[in-house]
């Protein structure tokens, strides 16, 4: 979604939005993927957030369009990034530090393509304005999760509501398409939620259900349940990978995979939700 310039108030109230739903907004921006970008001030040197649209892009990292809505300048948070590469990134419940790199030549070009198929917006944006609108790459920088919110049971379900968030964005993007195929940036959207999805549960079972088992032994039979589903869900995820990924992939016969994926993602969140979030939800000290 192009990102228009917004006035200090405006941002100042999507932000606190995003903060206090785990960045469902509505407005403006509702029904678009949306991050929080904090900036180095290039002369002041003070923090500045800036809520803005964003195209994933696989291999961790996601896209920002400095279109300032076609204006002669480049926005402000983009002349801070080019002073001071390194970023803030708040994605729902997530927070991480990212390196901000301005794309060049047609590797810039095949981004911002990526997004005018997407949206037309861009297009009229660049049309609008002599300088050649920038495509910036966010890479998060590895290391431990940080997450938003108060408590680990809020940022479990906080991580739930992001793939169902996305799912649903999806597969409304699929339908928008119709018969026009599939268009590069809806197939890296699809290939980005299964690899995340895939690497949430890897995560899952080689972590969080480890240490549930030994804590909980009663719960064996919920973990057993969880880590099928998780083998289930990893199957559907490769043949949706494999029907995207297939140079004439028709896009009703996608729908349908992630409608089918879709349901059973729900019911497998849902029941994961009921039998480990009273657990998770406890004090420390399981008191």
């Amino acid at each position: 979604m192009p990102n228009n310039p917004a006035p200090n108030d405006f941002n100042a109230a999507v932000i606190a939005e995003f903060r206090a739903h785990q960045g469902r907004v509505g407005g403006y921006f509702e029904g678009a993927r949306l991050l929080l970008l904090t900036t180095t001030g290039a002369r002041s040197g003070r923090p500045h957030t800036t809520p803005l649209g964003y195209y994933p892009d696989g291999d961790g990292r996601v896209l920002v369009i400095a279109s300032a809505a076609g204006a002669p300048r480049h926005p402000a948070w983009f002349h801070n990034l080019r002073a001071h590469p390194r970023v803030t990134v708040e994605a729902g419940v997530f927070v991480y530090e990212a390196e901000a790199t301005v794309l060049a030549g047609e590797e810039r070009d095949e981004a911002f393509a990526r997004a005018v198929e997407d949206d037309e917006g861009w297009a009229a944006y660049q049309a609008k304005t002599t300088r050649v609108i920038p495509v910036v790459a966010l890479t998060e920088i590895p290391g431990p999760p940080n997450f938003s919110t108060a408590t680990f049971a809020e940022a479990f379900t906080g991580i739930h509501d992001g793939f169902r968030r996305e799912l649903e964005l999806i597969r409304r993007e699929i339908a928008e398409k119709g018969t026009a195929g599939l268009g590069a940036q809806l197939r890296v959207n699809c290939l980005t939620f299964c690899r995340g999805m895939h690497h949430h549960h890897t995560g899952e079972d080689g972590m969080m259900f480890p240490a549930l088992a030994r804590q909980h032994p009663h719960l064996a039979p919920v973990l057993d349940r969880l880590g099928t589903e998780h083998q289930r869900l990893a199957a559907l995820l490769a043949e949706l990978e494999h029907t995207v990924s297939a140079p004439d992939a028709d896009p009703a016969a996608v729908l349908r995979e992630v409608e089918r994926l879709t349901a059973e993602v729900e019911a497998h969140l849902r029941y994961e939700e009921e039998q480990l979030l009273p657990l998770l939800s406890r004090p420390a000290t399981g008191a």
